[in-house]
């Protein structure tokens, strides 16, 4: 049985899988690469056949009708029989040192006596164009080499949360969540972060800067006039976010309030390109957001209408919205996110 299934959602990705691809071959005999084109219209679909032709042992090329990210996703959690899954973004390649040593670590934890449900790792933006690399790191809110359980996990600051390229989940827990993540809807890597997380009982996390998150092309998800044009799809994760929490009979305080932080984080995102996009109809957006959370969930909703990015986001008038943008564009060049 394969250690890890790293699934690749592409779609028109012929100018830069490759890289990608190239990057996870050198996992070897031990992973599981599922190449998912996700009804690509360019050389995608050939170029993941001939990479399953010459690598039959290690690749595998699965082909659908367009469905979105996510349904790639779903996709390849689907065909994975690697006993640890992970996301690769077409765009995003991995470093070879720190991929030997995340195998490595996966063997030893898979022959040990406790099932480790979530690995953890760093990633690296690579943003264009700068010089200096950002690194997602968790080594201060972490502990580090061991074993451990959401009681050990620290505080984590508002612009350190768990992300899709840090995460390698147990395949069979993603089966048991019953995880299916929305067709033709961007930004569902934050339910994929998400989600799941209430049964996750054991983590571990290895200080590697493995994924490489490149960002910086116009056309990217995350370019922040993508994202006020798919403003709709950003709302709809949102909403689903709030109703994966509100389903959660929480058990750990520690685990609920980072949910709850990072529903934080998502609620303000939304918020802010809501008020970027400066229409009176995005406005009515914003209020009807806040009144779903409400109506939801009322403890949900006091903890971030009133938390310091929900009181920033909500500052009255003009003038209130000119502090927030200008405090959300301090905490851009800051952090270093598109």
């Amino acid at each position: 049985m394969k250690i890890l299934s790293i699934a690749i959602p592409c779609y028109n990705s012929e100018a830069y899988m490759e890289k990608c691809v190239d990057s996870l071959l050198a996992g070897g005999e031990n992973v599981e690469i599922l190449i998912v084109d996700d009804g690509s219209s360019d050389r995608t679909a050939e170029i993941a056949d001939a990479y399953a032709e010459k690598y039959p042992s290690i690749v595998k090329a699965i082909h659908q009708e367009n469905g979105g990210h996510g349904q790639a996703v779903n996709a390849g959690i689907r065909n994975a029989t690697g006993l640890y899954f992970k996301v690769v973004d077409s765009d995003d390649w991995v470093n070879k040192e720190a991929y030997e040593k995340i195998l490595q670590t996966l063997e030893e934890l898979i022959r040990g006596p406790k099932t480790v449900d979530l690995l953890i790792s760093n990633f690296v933006y690579e943003k264009q164009g700068a010089t200096r690399k950002k690194v997602m790191q968790y080594r201060h809110c972490l502990p580090q080499n061991e074993i451990f359980g959401w009681d050990a996990v620290k505080h984590m600051p508002k612009g350190k949360y768990l992300l899709m390229h840090s995460m390698i989940y147990r395949t069979k827990l993603l089966h048991d969540c019953g995880l299916e993540l929305p067709k033709h809807t961007f930004y569902v890597d934050n339910l994929f972060a998400f989600e799941p997380l209430p049964y996750v009982e054991n983590l571990y996390y290895l200080d590697v800067n493995f994924y490489r998150y490149f960002i910086g092309r116009d056309d990217q998800s995350v370019n922040e006039k993508v994202m006020i044009r798919r403003i709709d799809q950003q709302i709809r994760v949102n909403k689903l976010m709030v109703d994966a929490f509100h389903k959660v009979k929480f058990t750990n305080k520690r685990l609920r309030a980072y949910m709850v932080s990072y529903l934080d984080i998502i609620t303000t995102i939304s918020s802010i390109m809501l008020i970027r996009s400066g229409s009176k109809e995005a406005l009515e957006k914003k209020k009807e957001l806040l009144e779903y959370i409400r109506e939801q969930d009322r403890w949900l909703y006091r903890r971030l209408r009133y938390s310091l990015f929900g009181n920033a986001s909500n500052l009255p008038g003009r003038g209130g919205r000119k502090v927030f943008v200008t405090g959300y564009k301090i905490c851009q060049k800051f952090y270093g996110f598109n």
